[in-house]
């Protein structure tokens, strides 16, 4: 049996995805990782340690803040970051600091336009990233699934989903134009309890939203949305209830709906993973907001 053969399947997904950090690392001039705070961040930055120890990874986290986030997310990242003694770039939009731009306002596409997709074009053309390190995995909704590991983006960040390149097992093309880049995503054939198992048996440290807990929230349109601070608008704070919920996926509070879960511990999440038959992302209200949303909203550069 070969030594493949002999290792278990999250240590074979692993190895894959460390083999992919150190690629990037290897053949880009000026590569930068996502960190969105999510689970997929907490796993692919504990993969990008793993993959440079004793070294710190040769490249900077980059964090695209909407100013929207969980306050439980902010302080997460920060305690994270020091503790690790990582790089990490913040950037947020300042045309939409000046246009004050609020989901609660201006909703989810306009918010997700101004404070994600361009805000994401800016820090990459200040920081002249070649390599653009993300979390995503294929199964987490339809238009991920179409992405290749090393996605090619033009001068303009856009993806055609028409004209991705031809990736033959482990062999990935990595040649670009001056200008153009390629997103990378080493998750990609992670499933979402996968990802869990992972955090378990590594002892990952995530953010406290995952797991169940009396929060007060409000339905919207529904959508659960936890009321984190007093710019939920009054009347809807008015009538947040405690429920006990959890998040399965992190974003930008008043547009990531919670769900109903008694699963306090990772154990439990895992059981609940093997049971449910929904999506997680069923509560993003971004995905929703348009036909075809993300994939739209991917071809304009979004992540």
């Amino acid at each position: 049996m070969s030594e493949k053969n002999r290792l278990t399947h999250l240590k074979q997904l692993e190895a894959e995805s460390i083999h992919i950090l150190r690629e990037v690392a290897a053949q880009f001039e000026n590569p930068v990782m996502m960190y969105s705070i999510g689970k997929d961040s907490s796993v692919m930055l504990h993969l990008a340690m793993k993959a440079f120890y004793p070294g710190k990874p040769p490249f900077p986290l980059l964090h695209v803040d909407t100013l929207w986030k969980f306050k439980e997310m902010i302080e997460f990242r920060d305690k994270r970051v020091k503790e690790l003694g990582v790089d990490l770039i913040v950037h947020t939009n300042p045309e939409g600091i000046e246009m004050n731009i609020n989901p609660f306002i201006h909703g989810s596409k306009l918010h997700t336009d101004i404070m994600k997709t361009q805000a994401l074009k800016q820090a990459l053309n200040k920081g002249k990233f070649d390599a653009v390190i993300g979390g995503a995995r294929r199964d987490e909704e339809k238009s991920r699934a179409k992405e290749r590991i090393f996605s090619f983006r033009d001068k303009f960040h856009r993806w055609d989903p028409k004209n991705q390149r031809p990736e033959l097992w482990n062999i990935y093309n990595t040649r670009i134009n001056r200008g153009e880049s390629v997103r990378v995503f080493p998750l990609s054939n992670w499933t979402e309890l996968d990802i869990w198992q992972y955090i378990y048996l590594e002892n990952i440290p995530i953010v406290p939203l995952y797991f169940a807990k009396k929060r007060p929230v409000v339905e919207i349109d529904g959508a659960l949305i936890m009321a984190d601070d007093d710019r939920m608008p009054e009347e809807l704070r008015a009538k947040a209830k405690m429920q006990k919920v959890r998040f399965r996926t992190l974003g930008c509070y008043p547009l990531t709906g919670a769900v109903r879960s008694e699963a306090e511990t990772l154990p439990e999440i895992i059981q609940e993973m093997l049971l449910s038959r929904t999506s997680e992302r069923e509560g993003r209200v971004i995905d929703k907001d348009q036909e075809g949303s993300m994939e739209k909203k991917k071809i304009e550069g979004y992540f």
